[in-house]
């Protein structure tokens, strides 16, 4: 057999190919699904959950098919304390979090390859559409954009290590996800067919209310809808129902559309305003707790001004902008002055940065 790899599998079709793809390179591969926190009262084995029961049983069909093990793996108490506590943590503070971007960092790329390494494997793999390659010359594991642009998954990866990119595999990096579903038809997988998953994997109808009146009941206290001149113009059912840039399901008024600019988590209120408003456009963003993979603070390039582009959010296409890194007290900061005002820009998000198609480092926008 091969050198051994456990492969993150979700029960979806990118995992199950994964797995089939690294069979047939010769490695000795294992299967691991994750079954992650859910919340109280609330049955996570729903079709769409990617770390449910059903999820685990699809997983374990498609490793039955491949003639290889497969293992459930309970990660419910680290996902809880690295992923749940600063989700509610992060909405109480009125910004909006991504929580994949800490799960890749912390359940997938950090827990599994843990547990990877007892299994005896030395490596990980999941179905992420992004690549990875090693520059002799810089000494640095790279982070680059999957080949299919309108499935490329690296914002959500920039936060991965240079010790967990040197112990990951990505086999879809090269392929299109039309492509991905032909070689599963073809391999006769079981989960050929199934639909992505659009949901966050705890948040059952992707009820992101629902289930912050359950783990954080203050974020769905109503509250008043202002102007930036401080007009009361209504009240909101809480601030958990909404997000930087919003314009639907407002509950007011207006001769012209109004977007939520500013959360006020102390006040509980909602400043909006119309389109134009400067509040929902800028050209400098602010991210904290950088992480840098494709440069390195001791190289000069990194300590001025640099081309760049940027976005501060999954489904945006990159901008052209100057970045600036800084440390102080072992933290990294990143700021970036976009050519044109981007907006939107939305505390908790984070902001990621690239050269063509390699991912330099990003960070959690501030605000």
């Amino acid at each position: 057999m091969g050198e051994r790899v456990v492969v993150g599998m979700s029960g979806g079709v990118d995992s199950s190919l994964t797995a089939a793809l690294l069979l047939e390179q010769g490695f000795d591969v294992v299967g691991a699904t994750m079954l992650v926190w859910s919340p109280p009262g609330v049955d996570m084995n729903y079709s769409d959950s990617c770390c449910g029961l059903s999820a685990a049983e699809d997983a374990r069909r498609v490793c039955a098919r491949l003639g290889i093990r497969h293992y459930t793996l309970d990660f419910k108490d680290v996902f809880y304390d690295t992923i749940i506590r600063n989700y509610v943590s992060e909405y109480q503070r009125g910004r909006t979090p991504n929580p994949c971007v800490r799960c890749n960092e912390f359940i997938k790329f950090r827990a599994l390859l843990d547990r990877a390494h007892a299994l005896g494997a030395h490596r990980v793999a999941t179905g992420h559409y992004a690549r990875i390659r090693h520059d002799e010359a810089r000494r640095r594991w790279l982070l680059l954009r999957g080949l299919d642009a309108r499935k490329d998954q690296s914002y959500a990866l920039y936060r991965l290590s240079q010790e967990q990119l040197s112990h990951t595999l990505f086999p879809l990096g090269e392929l299109t996800k039309a492509r991905v579903r032909e070689l599963a038809a073809e391999l006769r997988l079981p989960t050929a067919g199934k639909p992505d998953s659009q949901e966050t994997c705890f948040v059952p109808n992707n009820d992101y209310p629902a289930l912050l009146q359950i783990l954080a009941p203050d974020t769905t206290l109503p509250g008043e809808i202002r102007t930036p001149e401080g007009e009361v113009l209504g009240r909101h059912p809480g601030i958990a129902h909404f997000t930087i840039g919003q314009r639907k399901r407002l509950g007011v008024t207006s001769p012209a559309p109004l977007y939520v600019t500013h959360i006020d988590p102390d006040s509980r209120s909602l400043t909006v305003a119309p389109a134009d408003h400067p509040d929902l456009q800028r050209r400098e963003v602010t991210a904290e707790d950088g992480n840098l993979i494709g440069l390195d603070l001791e190289d000069n390039q990194a300590r001025g001004s640099m081309a760049v582009t940027a976005k501060i959010r999954y489904n945006m296409a990159d901008q052209p902008a100057a970045l600036t890194v800084s440390r102080q007290e072992g933290r990294t900061t990143l700021h970036a002055v976009f050519e044109t005002p981007v907006r939107a820009v939305t505390p908790g998000q984070s902001l990621v940065c690239y050269q063509g198609d390699e991912v330099l480092g990003g960070g959690v926008i501030a605000g």
